[in-house]
């Protein structure tokens, strides 16, 4: 590393002049920057006010910056600016918990409270106004309110210390989203590689969803635990001890794809099942009962269908037969 680069970079980030910051490191080769140079890069891309260009930059070093709380309040207040607060205070809580008190993290994070509530409370009014929305194909299925594209809502996920702790992760690099399809030898679906960017694995509030009496022998929800992330650091992840190999190879489910979600009953899970598409297409979405010999029940044409269609406990149906 130059010394006398750092320094002039310094210089110029006490003086303003941050297109001289990014001119300069632009200038050395991307195999050469290293983490130091990338992390003065994503800093001054967030002065000037150019975050898209900033998150990308402090992605393609997350790996070490895990554990630098500097690394996760820089990119969490690219992730505020660009509106995504669900990430932003993922990240701001990764930087309290690594260095405890810091003023400027509390503050972000006040803020981020406030701007949740007033998104959530602006949601329910539009939910309260709107029409219910069904959607037929094998079964009868009512989108979850308020999740559509919008993974990065308050009001999906279940953020919970313990969960974010043992369940998400940070938001994968390309470069680890090709290393996590090629061990597990299938493409992931574009709507979940999108939704993984905004949140990568985690606990849904929206944890039911409806199936037909027919369809799977008198049950009418069918109850998820978790939605698995990419990566392998943490158990509960793809590639992770606990992920969707381990549980193939352990559970003894069948090869039809990749573990999605884990269900609160040890001989269940949720899969995407690549049998129709193949390895590269776009997989349904099925239910495993392993207790009744590895049962499978077709659940959803894609997982964006299988997303949307999720409910919370209060709005899963009590009696699904006598609305259908």
């Amino acid at each position: 590393m130059n010394d006398e680069l750092l320094e002039r970079l310094e210089a110029w980030h006490e003086e303003d002049e941050y297109e001289e910051i990014v001119n300069a490191i632009t200038q050395v080769p991307e195999d050469e920057r290293g983490y130091i140079l990338i992390n003065h890069l994503g800093r001054a891309l967030n002065n000037m006010e150019r975050y898209p260009e900033a998150v990308e930059q402090f992605l393609s070093v997350a790996e070490e910056g895990e554990n630098d709380p500097l690394w996760h309040y820089r990119i969490g207040l690219a992730y505020y600016y660009l509106e995504q607060y669900e990430n932003a205070r993922a990240a701001f809580e990764a930087a309290d918990r690594l260095e405890p008190g810091d003023e400027d993290t509390q503050e972000f994070l006040e803020w981020i409270r406030n701007k949740t509530t007033e998104e959530l409370t602006e949601e329910l009014v539009e939910e309260a106004s709107a029409e219910p929305v069904h959607s037929v194909t094998e079964i009868t299925i009512e989108p979850a309110p308020g999740i559509g594209m919008h993974m990065e809502s308050k009001g999906f996920w279940n953020d919970s210390p313990a969960y974010v702790d043992q369940y998400v992760l940070s938001p994968p690099t390309e470069e680890q989203i090709e290393a996590v399809e090629e061990q597990l030898v299938f493409k992931l679906p574009t709507f979940y590689i999108n939704m993984v960017k905004l949140h990568n694995g985690g606990v849904p509030h929206y944890r039911y969803f409806p199936v037909s009496h027919a369809g799977n022998d008198g049950k009418v929800h069918i109850e998820i635990s978790n939605i698995l992330g990419v990566g392998r650091e943490k158990a509960h992840s793809l590639c992770g001890a606990a992920g969707s190999r381990a549980m193939i190879e352990q559970g003894g489910y069948p090869e039809i794809g990749v573990i999605l979600c884990e269900c609160p009953s040890d001989s269940e899970v949720v899969m995407l099942d690549y049998r129709e598409s193949g390895n590269a297409g776009e997989p349904e979405v099925v239910h495993v009962n392993k207790a009744e010999g590895y049962k499978v029940t077709w659940l959803a044409p894609d997982v964006a269908t299988f997303i949307q269609g999720l409910v919370n406990e209060e709005n899963q149906p009590a009696n699904l037969e006598g609305s259908m």
